[in-house]
């Protein structure tokens, strides 16, 4: 396997994603809006929460991002070689379309 930068793992990923039809989801800020019980952005996820409970995306039933995430619950832990407090989280998702009939 060739060692590439992050730059270009995030370009192949992203290329790959869009082959498979789905739409970039660009990041939001790191502070969570108001509406969230939490300070920051702990997931990428987090601004997918109601789409994810059946609203519909503007963007359609398949998307991809990068959000930056800050996590803290573990702040005493930081500094080994599992613990990390801010980082790119790659997500894709779909919105109710990869279910398999029954």
């Amino acid at each position: 396997m060739k060692a590439c930068s992050s730059s270009e793992l995030r370009n192949l990923r992203n290329t790959f994603r869009e082959s498979k039809q789905h739409k970039y989801l660009p990041e939001v800020s790191l502070v969570a809006d108001k509406e969230s019980t939490a300070m920051f952005n702990v997931a990428g996820m987090q601004q997918l929460i109601p789409y994810l409970m059946g609203k519909p995306h503007e963007l359609g039933r398949r998307v991809f991002n990068i959000q930056r995430c800050i996590r803290t619950v573990d702040i005493d832990e930081v500094g080994d070689a599992s613990h990390l407090t801010y980082f790119d989280m790659m997500g894709n998702w779909s919105l109710g379309d990869y279910f398999k009939k029954e």
